[in-house]
């Protein structure tokens, strides 16, 4: 589904592509997909075919978001590897084209999950679309970022001791209101970080509703949606999935509180077990800090969200639902805390 309101200078934009993006004809046809609350997206039919075009939001931003420049530096690295993603056409850092720095690649036709319960899939087509997600992911964190061009693309270090700081800060650079839950997660996630053993190319956003499936068969055809990249432990992606096992099914890529074997759906078990296979793992640590990890990084991003509500400039109409869920899901994340055992719980000094 997308909209008709357009918020840019389709006639700039126009020109620019005509001069940048390889083969590229008007005239076009430009409709913003709704969804999302980061970079807005839109569909550009074209004389040439079809197009997709991710930029910053107008206004301004907070520090290292929203960053579409890094976005296609990384799929157009990955695209050469045949990794699936979307063909990228041009990079535009000229704010003064249509406002924001901007891209555009192909539009990738499929199909696209919402609910994690497929309820619109025959069963016998849900659990290889599931094996696919955990395939494909597998087969991202097998890339040498090194090989490709992206030895730099992330910092040296623990990769969760970078990222709770970022997002500490992203989250005080947006904080609208003093919660205590969300005080007590900042002091004690930096204490009790695990230690990382392998580095990759990581997503940063891997669930169902960021692929697009083929439309005759459970392969994935591309992962979209690339703004929270980097390098960094794997782990961080597979738990961020598997997380979904664990979210209440609301018509989301949350799966808890369904029968998931009358559905022909995979256990979390399975998830963690096809994954080891694919990655030559034998196990997976303790979860629950990983779990408390991802609701706190997704405690920054609903901040963030809420402070972009606040001042206007929030790019769907679903903001107010999701900054609702932004003390709920920051219980949740210490609720995790408090389940580690206390070997995984041994806090640093």
């Amino acid at each position: 589904m997308i909209s008709s309101t357009v918020d840019l200078d389709e006639i700039a934009l126009l020109r620019w592509l005509e001069a940048n993006a390889e083969g590229f004809a008007g005239p076009i046809a430009v409709a913003k997909f709704p969804g999302g609350q980061s970079n807005p997206t839109y569909r550009i039919d074209a004389e040439s075919g079809a197009y997709v075009v991710r930029r910053k939001p107008f206004g301004v931003l907070l520090p290292s978001a929203h960053a579409v420049d890094r976005e296609y530096r990384l799929i157009s690295a990955l695209h050469a590897t045949g990794f699936p993603v979307p063909r990228p056409f041009a990079l535009c850092e000229d704010t003064a084209v249509i406002g924001s720095i901007f891209y555009v690649m192909e539009m990738v036709e499929g199909r696209i999950f919402w609910n994690g319960a497929l309820p619109n899939v025959a069963p016998a087509e849900r659990r290889p679309i599931y094996d696919a997600m955990i395939d494909t992911l597998a087969k991202l964190h097998a890339i040498d970022p090194a090989t490709i061009g992206l030895g730099g693309f992330g910092r040296t270090g623990n990769y969760f001791v970078r990222q709770i700081d970022r997002w500490t800060k992203q989250y005080r650079a947006a904080q609208t209101d003093d919660i205590p839950v969300i005080e007590r997660l900042i002091e004690w996630l930096p204490r009790t970080v695990p230690e990382q053993g392998r580095t990759s190319v990581i997503h940063g956003d891997y669930r169902i509703d960021n692929l697009i499936y083929a439309f005759d068969r459970p392969q994935v055809a591309a992962v979209l949606d690339w703004e929270l990249a980097t390098i960094g432990d794997p782990l961080a992606d597979f738990v961020y999935l598997v997380i979904n096992w664990s979210m209440t099914a609301d018509g989301g890529p949350g799966l808890s509180g369904l029968d998931l074997a009358s559905l022909n759906l995979p256990t979390m078990e399975d998830a963690v077990a096809r994954y080891c296979a694919a990655t030559g793992r034998d196990r997976v640590p303790d979860l629950n800090w990983y779990f408390s990890y991802n609701l706190f990084r997704l405690v920054g991003i609903v901040q963030g969200i809420k402070k972009r509500q606040i001042e206007g400039n929030a790019s769907s109409a679903k903001a107010e639902a999701i900054v609702s869920r932004l003390i709920p899901i920051a219980e949740r994340a210490w609720d995790y805390a408090e389940q580690l055992s206390p070997i995984s719980r041994a806090e640093k000094p």
